[in-house]
């Protein structure tokens, strides 16, 4: 047996190198001990958007992702139709009170908030609103379909 100790943050070369062949034995154990279905969401199936009207990905899924938070709402909550509506989605989920900053030492995507999205067949199933922060990454709420609240994607997001 060997065992080796391998960056994940910032991802050194070795985590790149073997991030695949991990993530496989990670789905495999998730599958065989915690009876995930094959199905469950992967990492190439989640998007993270920045949190801005000005970015093409969060326009273009903008009407989906305010769909599925009014049916998440409703289901979940038992939220009216009125208490849901495109209008209380953007303000609760939508606008946020930080900047984007990209600063030449930070992450790849920036500081700031983002919505981290969960695609199946061509849909999103699940949005996980997030601040990423200097020092942290901040969950500020996670809605999913109800129809595929077997994959349990709220315990998913917050391992991811």
């Amino acid at each position: 047996l060997k065992v080796r100790v391998v960056r994940s943050s910032p991802p050194s070369s070795q985590f790149k190198a073997t991030f695949q062949e991990s993530y496989q034995v990670y789905k495999r154990y998730q599958m065989v001990i915690h009876k995930d279905p094959p199905d469950k969401p992967t990492i190439n199936q989640v998007r993270l958007v920045p949190v801005s009207f000005e970015d093409p990905q969060f326009k273009s899924s903008f009407n989906q992702s305010a769909s599925l938070f009014a049916k998440y709402q409703m289901a979940i909550h038992k939220d009216t139709p009125s208490e849901c509506g495109e209008n209380e989605f953007t303000r609760f989920l939508c606008d946020s009170p930080l900047e984007a900053e990209n600063p030449p030492n930070g992450p790849e995507c920036g500081y700031g908030s983002f919505h981290q999205q969960y695609w199946l067949d061509g849909k999103i199933i699940a949005v996980g609103v997030i601040d990423i922060l200097p020092y942290c990454v901040s969950s500020v709420y996670l809605y999913y379909d109800p129809d595929y609240s077997f994959l349990s994607l709220g315990v998913y997001s917050a391992l991811r």
